[in-house]
């Protein structure tokens, strides 16, 4: 697992499984994410550069959360649908953790 700076933000991406939403949140904190820097994603509110995303993946039946460090963001002009402001981000996967219900 790659190490990540614990004092960034991590943007959570449920997809609409908000009964998924604890579950995440716990396995990040057992990850080394802090639960405080966890933030639930909102298409008019994107992250900076050098912060995570976390993306329960896939979307209709998710298994994993994929790991995400943001690398770029870019003016988005006009934000439609559910991506918004999140369509101009640019990112890396950096790792995955196996999403086990609770």
């Amino acid at each position: 697992m790659t190490d990540i700076d614990k004092e960034k933000s991590t943007y959570l991406f449920v997809h609409g499984k908000k009964d998924l939403e604890d579950t995440a949140k716990n396995l990040l904190v057992k990850n080394g994410f802090l639960d405080e820097k966890i933030i639930i994603a909102k298409s008019n509110e994107v992250g900076n550069v050098g912060e995570y995303m976390a993306m329960l993946w896939a979307p209709n039946n998710p298994s994993t959360i994929k790991i995400q460090k943001i690398i770029k963001v870019d003016k988005v002009e006009k934000p439609e649908g559910v991506l918004g402001l999140w369509k101009g981000v640019t990112w890396d996967d950096i790792f995955e953790i196996p999403l086990a219900k609770e």
